[in-house]
């Protein structure tokens, strides 16, 4: 066998391996998704803030916000019972690798640093429910400011585990023109804090 069928074959296996690695996340993932609506929620609430923000008095723009306060409170309770689902999963089926491009089981056979998903969930979901909340005691926009940020954060990761932190990034980009720092930056202190120490590895794990 040549060196180029060699490579072609080698390429082709590892393009199976990755796409059979990714349905699996997708399927995992979507199992718990199945029968929850954070996605039309996220939906409902990000564009109902953007029209808010293009209300022509403040007064209107508040009354606005203040009329998505059901849907904050259900994609939060939502995401902590997502959250809550995927402790019942193993380590070993949510460990994510923090290497920015996908190699197919890299988290399982390879050296790599990883992270656990679950504790990430954990993390989205305090982070969502303090905000609906207003536990800070934010302003309508300044309350709809975070929690856009908190889902957007939820999302990335959610694609993340899935796909890649690269594909992360760049849905992130092409979905909502922003970027991972920026919406790292832009989500509570609490959660941003929890987020880094996850990054880290420093975050307390589920067995």
């Amino acid at each position: 066998m040549d060196l180029f069928s060699a490579l072609l074959i080698a390429l082709v296996a590892g393009w199976a391996l990755r796409m059979h690695d990714q349905r699996t996340r997708i399927a995992l993932l979507g199992r718990h998704l199945k029968g929850l609506q954070i996605e039309r929620l996220m939906e409902t609430l990000t564009q109902g803030y953007t029209r808010a923000i293009h209300e022509a008095s403040e007064a209107r723009q508040i009354q606005v916000l203040e009329s998505f306060a059901q849907a904050e409170h259900t994609v939060a309770a939502q995401a902590q019972s997502l959250a809550d689902a995927l402790q019942r999963e193993s380590m070993q089926a949510t460990r994510m690798s923090t290497l920015p491009v996908h190699i197919p089981y890299a988290e399982r056979f390879l050296p790599v640093p990883t992270r656990d998903f679950r504790a990430l969930l954990r993390i989205h979901a305090d982070g969502l429910r303090r905000t609906a909340d207003n536990e800070e005691g934010w302003d309508a926009k300044t309350r709809a400011y975070h929690l856009s940020a908190e889902l957007y954060l939820l999302q990335h990761s959610c694609h993340w585990f899935c796909k890649s932190r690269s594909v992360a990034d760049a849905r992130l980009m092409l979905r909502h023109q922003v970027t991972h720092q920026k919406v790292l930056d832009s989500v509570s202190g609490a959660t941003r804090a929890a987020y880094r120490q996850w990054l880290q590895g420093t975050d307390r794990e589920t067995p």
